[in-house]
């Protein structure tokens, strides 16, 4: 159990707790609860609360015995009984249910209304009809006097289905696009249905005309679209309750248009649900990310209760403080506010142990479970673990005992609490330590430039609203580790922060220096007055922010104060081009250590090829330093020494060599998928393209001769008579 206290007003979160993994069996569940402490306080309310994987609505029963709930995965709807506070049936879908009224006083008589436009009517038994509307359905009501459920959706009609008939009557033509929620008056019947466009249109079901319509989107300030009408809900018989798409919800008096009261959820997320509670004069009003308690009178905000995933419904006990809320999770939640009313018949013993209960702190999720990456499981030497009943794989690594990882941290690693008592002793005496000159700096010890950055934006908010409303950092206890802790330093000398850094300095240095001067360096100048002069005559601040001057930068401040925006963009580009060039130097570099090792490789290899293998005995060199050799018979193979040492060589070497042969393969990046290879055209293909190149320009030549030659056909020739 889990108690939050807002406004003085207590929270029980009933669901909370320590959690156990679900691959567990029952027994090692119970097991394992039984172990703690603090789970023999845990609170289960209602056995197994929870869905496969997401719940999507929840109602209460009228008769206030049964709890329903629909979720997925598979689609399907779970009633718990109260009375013996576990499940009492389980049913599953076709399609996930959007919505679901229950219109009998138990679970005998259920409509759901599903995704995929159809409608299913729900028996005692199981399920009895199953009908599909024209349009897809986004709410329904059910109007007891008539016996007809009102559906709205996709669409401006009010599909109108008698279920004393078992057919549609006419529907109801609404003025709205589109229609995204309706209700009945539980006294005189009225129905209300809120449009896309912002009005909420009333209808008579009696003469089956409409009555009126009520614009709320003009009556909210500040907003510059209409937003639709996201939830509707009457309090009695003259006061309504709308809920919009930007997060405000206006309470409403039936006889009059303009409303009685706006709240504002100030986080712009459409509401869901609203609910009323007339004993503490309260209305809860649901969005996404928090359930809201506040007075219906004034406004002022009772106590709220925020997600740890998204809300999507939740329904109230009436004349109780107890409420339900379906999320995005497994989950169902439960909470009891004391200040709203009694606990429920059906769990009255709540009351006596809140007053007992103390504020507690829930304890993490599988506290007795470590989770570790392939990585880590490989430095800890445990990767022949993997498929055994001691890893439990879960997305990108696995689930391993607690006990067992620390004890093979302490193998692995066996000198590490020595050094974590070093760094704490050495800690304790920096802090006991005072120097004999206090200066005092509102600087702190880690990222210094960081928190400069964040100070100067403090005192020079720009003129957008969101810059004058970000907290400060340096004041906030969340990121108080980050400018106290040395492992969280930004480290320069890494990759990312040299490409970054060109956009990171394009803070005026002038300006730096001001500020420079504002924070740290007047009031040590009035220590050391003159000190300061001559280390500001001789150094220069631009040194302690880390600005590094580039190649055709000059160092005149003057110039920098009057430079222009194509000055200053020029010289972001050459920082950013000389930023490019150390990481690419730094890279190429890398490579030729890479090569040069695997040269060595290679190198050790072939000396081992050479030696002679024997049976265990050494052959001593001769003394007389002439060297013995000995040719094959073979030619070929002896000339071809190459081909030998890479027979005697490893398949790994082998691969590299033939590659290396064959074409030159490197690395581009740092990621492992990335390969450039650069090759040469084979020289019979080479051969063959010169050659036809040539005849190409031996017909060229031929056709210019035949162009040039002149035919001798118009010579005139005398005729020989050789009689």
């Amino acid at each position: 159990m889990f108690v939050n206290e807002v406004n003085d007003v207590k929270i029980y979160n009933l669901s909370a707790g320590k959690s156990v993994p679900d691959w567990l069996t029952d027994r090692r569940k119970r097991s394992q609860l039984m172990k703690k402490v603090d789970s023999r306080r845990q609170i289960e309310l209602i056995q197994d609360f929870d869905m496969p994987g997401v719940c999507t609505s929840i109602r209460m029963s009228p008769d206030q015995q049964y709890i329903l709930a629909t979720g997925t995965y598979k689609p399907r709807v779970k009633c718990f009984e109260v009375s013996n506070l576990s499940i009492k049936f389980e049913r599953c879908f076709d399609a996930e249910v959007t919505t679901f009224e229950v219109i009998s006083d138990d679970y005998s008589k259920m409509v759901f209304l599903q995704c995929d436009r159809y409608v299913e009517i729900h028996a005692a038994h199981g399920r009895h009809y199953r009908l599909r509307i024209p349009r897809f359905g986004r709410d329904m009501k059910y109007h007891k006097p008539s016996c007809d459920m009102f559906i709205v959706g996709v669409g401006r009609d009010i599909y109108r289905l008698n279920l004393e008939r078992g057919q549609f009557l006419q529907p109801l033509e609404t003025d709205g696009s589109c229609l995204n929620a309706c209700d009945v008056n539980p006294e005189h019947h009225l129905l209300v249905a809120g449009t896309k466009e912002g009005t909420v249109e009333a209808w008579d079901p009696r003469t089956k005309q409409r009555c009126s319509t009520l614009d709320v989107a003009m009556k909210l300030p500040g907003v510059k679209e209409f937003p639709s009408v996201t939830a509707l809900k009457f309090r009695n018989g003259l006061h309504m309750g709308v809920g919009t798409a930007s997060g405000h919800v206006l309470i409403y008096d039936i006889r009059a248009k303009q409303p009685l009261l706006v709240k504002n959820h100030l986080n712009r997320l459409p509401i869901k649900r609203l609910a009323f509670n007339p004993a503490q004069n309260a209305v809860y009003s649901l969005d996404e990310a928090t359930l809201k308690l506040w007075d219906e009178q004034t406004g002022k905000q009772i106590a709220y209760v925020e997600s740890t995933s998204s809300f999507n419904d939740f329904c109230t006990i009436p004349d109780t403080g107890m409420f339900f809320v379906a999320q995005e999770d497994v989950k169902m939640m439960t909470y009891y506010v004391p200040a709203m009313g009694p606990a429920p018949r059906w769990c009255s013993f709540l009351d006596n142990l809140t007053e007992e209960i103390e504020s507690e702190v829930v304890e993490n999720v599988y506290d007795d479970y470590q989770f570790v990456t392939a990585k880590e499981l490989a430095e800890l030497g445990m990767e022949h673990l993997v498929g055994s009943n001691l890893l439990k794989g879960y997305m990108h690594g696995y689930f391993m005992d607690a006990r067992l990882y620390n004890k093979a941290k302490a193998v692995v690693e066996p000198f590490a609490f020595d050094r974590f008592r070093k760094d704490k002793i050495r800690k304790e005496i920096e802090s006991e330590r005072k120097s004999r000159l206090q200066i005092e700096s509102k600087l702190p010890k880690v990222n210094k430039e960081l928190a400069l950055k964040i100070m100067d934006e403090q005192a020079n908010p720009s003129n957008s609203a969101k810059q004058r409303n970000v907290p400060n950092l340096l004041e906030d206890s969340r990121f108080k580790a980050m400018f106290e802790n040395a492992d969280f330093e930004v480290n320069k000398s890494a990759e990312e922060y040299r490409l970054l850094a060109p956009v990171l300095n394009r803070l005026d240095k002038s300006k730096a220096k001001e500020l420079k001067k504002r924070v740290e360096v007047a009031h040590v100048a009035e220590l050391h007055a003159d000190e300061a002069q001559q280390r500001e005559e001789s150094d220069n601040d631009e040194d302690l922010f880390g600005f590094e001057e580039s190649d055709g930068e000059t160092k005149d401040d003057s110039g920098d104060e009057a430079s222009s925006d194509d000055d200053d963009r020029r010289e972001y580009v050459k920082e950013m081009k000389q930023a490019y060039k150390q990481v690419k130097r730094q890279r190429e570099e890398e490579e030729e250590l890479e090569d040069e090792d695997d040269e060595q490789q290679n190198d050790e290899i072939s000396d081992t090829a050479k030696r002679p293998q024997t049976n265990g005995h050494t052959h001593k060199p001769t003394t007389n330093g002439n060297r013995f050799t000995m040719t094959p018979l073979d030619q070929h193979q002896g000339s071809s020494f190459l081909q030998q040492r890479i027979k005697k060589a490893s398949l790994q070497d082998r691969v590299q060599v033939m590659s290396q042969l064959e074409g030159q393969v490197t690395n581009v990046g740092r990621s492992l998928g990335n390969r450039q290879m650069t090759f040469e055209v084979n020289k019979q293909k080479k051969s063959q393209f010169h050659a036809k190149k040539r005849e190409a320009e031996m017909k060229k030549h031929r056709e210019e001769r035949r162009s040039i030659v002149r035919p001798i056909k118009s010579l005139r020739l005398k005729k020989v008579n050789f009689k």
